[in-house]
């Protein structure tokens, strides 16, 4: 590809995210196909489809064969996570869990004093992930912390939220085998629900505390191999697949939960 070319598939990239923001479209919204925004900005259809590539590749569209492009996760983040870093170690876990730990009780706090009633709502089904996880797309679906931020009202918590988990995908995976009680995950995160939805600001601060202090306590019991083994690889019943890690469906459906 020649460097004019370069340039105009990059331009069209922005203008593609542009079509995003002021079409207010949210991740799982299909966009038009390749042809018509081929017709709209006077490129070629390969010209598009570069574009959308680029796009692809930071999250901000996905692909689903026979059916289109839909907007992506990626399409509201600002962090992008390295896919090339080593797997997590007990200090790089412990690290995103303290960091977790810093943050999180405090959004939580916020989320019960102002309680924005359609992120509540997505907050209840969120909850079901860690006993259910959604049979829709899983990339449509969102995790329970992430949608804790979001129902404070404040997008920057909710973003930040998002990018730690984003940024650390590893990490929050390698959490999610050390801390692997599905039944009590759930029942935590619904306690956690049921103060943001009743307003008491004090107990969402203290149970996500809590919660997030087990965690810790798991991860600091846990065994973590020094040659960086996969953990991925679980039985059928815990992530349904025994592909590697690096497969991008199986490692959004672990953070998700």
């Amino acid at each position: 590809m020649s460097r004019s070319e370069l340039s105009l598939s990059e331009h069209l990239a922005d203008s593609i995210v542009e079509i995003i923001r002021t079409e207010r479209l949210v991740p799982g919204d299909a966009l038009a196909s390749s042809r018509d925004l081929a017709r709209r900005f006077d490129v070629t259809t390969p010209t598009v489809r570069e574009a959308l590539r680029r796009l692809e590749a930071t999250g901000v569209v996905e692909f689903r064969h026979g059916s289109g492009t839909y907007v992506g996760a990626g399409s509201e983040r600002r962090l992008l996570a390295n896919p090339h870093l080593p797997r997590g170690s007990r200090e790089s876990v412990l690290e995103l869990v303290e960091a977790r730990l810093v943050l999180e009780p405090a959004v939580a706090a916020a989320a019960a004093r102002t309680r924005v009633p359609e992120a509540v709502e997505r907050l209840r089904t969120a909850a079901a992930n860690a006993l259910h996880p959604p049979r829709e797309s899983l990339r449509a679906s969102v995790h329970f912390h992430v949608a804790l931020a979001a129902a404070s009202g404040n997008a920057l918590l909710r973003e930040t939220v998002e990018a730690l988990l984003q940024v650390r995908a590893l990490e929050q995976v390698e959490i999610r085998h050390r801390y692997n009680d599905r039944p009590r995950d759930h029942a935590e995160h619904v306690e956690i629900f049921e103060a943001v939805r009743d307003g008491d600001a004090d107990a969402a601060e203290r149970l996500t505390r809590e919660h997030l202090g087990s965690i810790r306590e798991a991860v600091l019991a846990a065994d973590f191999p020094d040659t960086g083994t996969a953990t991925a690889n679980t039985s059928a019943a815990d992530t349904g697949t025994t592909a590697p890690l690096e497969d991008s469906a199986e490692t959004d459906t672990e953070i998700r939960r």
